[in-house]
Order: C-alpha cells, then structure tokens, then sequence
C-alpha cells in the first residue's frame, strides 16, 4: 500500500481557508487557445510540480491569473462551438475552479458530459501551463456536471459502507482522479468511516474501512 501526500490517504477534510470570485461573460473578447491535444499526458517545465497529489497552492494573484486565462480558453470554446454561458472564477484553497452555466435549455449538454468535461480540462489546464510556465490544477465544471459526479461518488460509498455494516472488513472503490478521491476521503469521513488510497498510476483507488 502507497500514500499520497495532498491526497488524503487517511481522511482528514481541510476546511476552505480563503475564496475570491470573479463572473466572467462569455461573450468577452477571447484570447487564442493553445495548440493542444486532450491526451492525459502533460508537459513539464523544469522544476514544475508533476502531479494534482503533490502540487501545493500558490499565491491568490497566481490564482486569479490562472482564473483568467482559464475564462479566455473556454470563452474561444464557447465562441466556436456557438453556445452561450456565464464563466464563474472562483479559487478555494489554493485551487481555481472554473464554473460554466448557460440559462438555455440543452445549451451545454454537449460539453457537460464526464468525460467531455474531463477533456476540457485538461486542455485548459495545458493551456494555462502554457502561459504561465506552472503547473496548473484548475477544476473545470460545465452544467453542473461536478454536482452530479459528487452526488454519484455519495452513492458509490454508501453501497461501500452498506458492505461493511453487513460485515464486510474494507471496500475498496474504482479507479478516481486524486480530485475525485479527495472528494470521496470527505464523503467518507462525513459518514463516520476510513478511508486511504492504494495503487499506483492509473490504478490508484481508495479503500474504505471502518474508523
């Protein structure tokens, strides 16, 4: 068994310990997308952090500009695919979060599915690196698609602790991004359990025992 170090491999939920926001309209003048592929792999600068596990948080004006080249990629997006949305900017912990919402019915459907969002992101993260220089660990959210991820991570643990309370001694659950498996150590802890992460790579997962 391996631990991670901002993973969380033994729950201890971190409360939120700054937030700023920042609304963006998407019909903003854009600035042009970086020429990348949706492959998961992502380029390095020297001395760069290597991984969402190990990456710390920087300053809230490093966040913010992170925030802003963040809402000029997705606006360019929103532009050529014609779909109109509100861009949020928001940075909790150290970490930006992008949010994309749209008043009109369907209009984001499209690009809210899970692993169309997850593509998006890393574009957008590979983007930012791109300006910056630093290793970007935005959250992209489009139509609420995180909400509905969460909410099926609660119903994936509550069947893990279902097999526990019948007797079970761990439940281990399916290979998550460490975004993801930060999600489920807080879940978790909220239902009175353990939770720590086992794997490597592709493989990590986290298993659930009783506290």
């Amino acid at each position: 068994m391996t631990s991670e170090t901002d993973d969380h491999d033994v729950t201890n939920p971190q409360p939120i310990d700054s937030e700023t926001a920042t609304t963006r309209d998407a019909a903003a003048e854009p600035a042009a997308p970086a020429d990348a592929s949706p492959e998961e792999a992502r380029v390095e600068p020297t001395g760069a952090v290597t991984s969402d596990d190990d990456a710390t948080g920087a300053s809230s004006t490093t966040d913010l500009d992170e925030g802003e080249i963040a809402a000029d990629y997705i606006e360019e997006l929103l532009d050529i695919c014609d779909f109109d949305g509100d861009i949020d900017i928001e940075v909790r912990a150290g970490r930006s979060y992008i949010s994309v919402d749209s008043t009109g019915e369907g209009n984001l459907r499209v690009l809210s599915k899970p692993d169309t969002v997850n593509a998006l992101q890393e574009l957008t993260r590979i983007a930012v690196q791109t300006k910056t220089g630093e290793f970007s660990r935005l959250i992209l959210d489009i139509g609420g698609s995180r909400a509905i991820r969460e909410a099926e991570l609660g119903a994936l643990v509550d069947r893990a602790v279902e097999k526990l309370e019948e007797g079970g001694t761990a439940a281990s659950l399916p290979p998550m991004s460490s975004y993801e498996r930060k999600l489920v150590h807080d879940i978790v802890a909220a239902r009175g359990f353990t939770s720590e992460s086992e794997g490597e790579g592709r493989d990590r997962h986290t298993v659930i025992t009783r506290a």
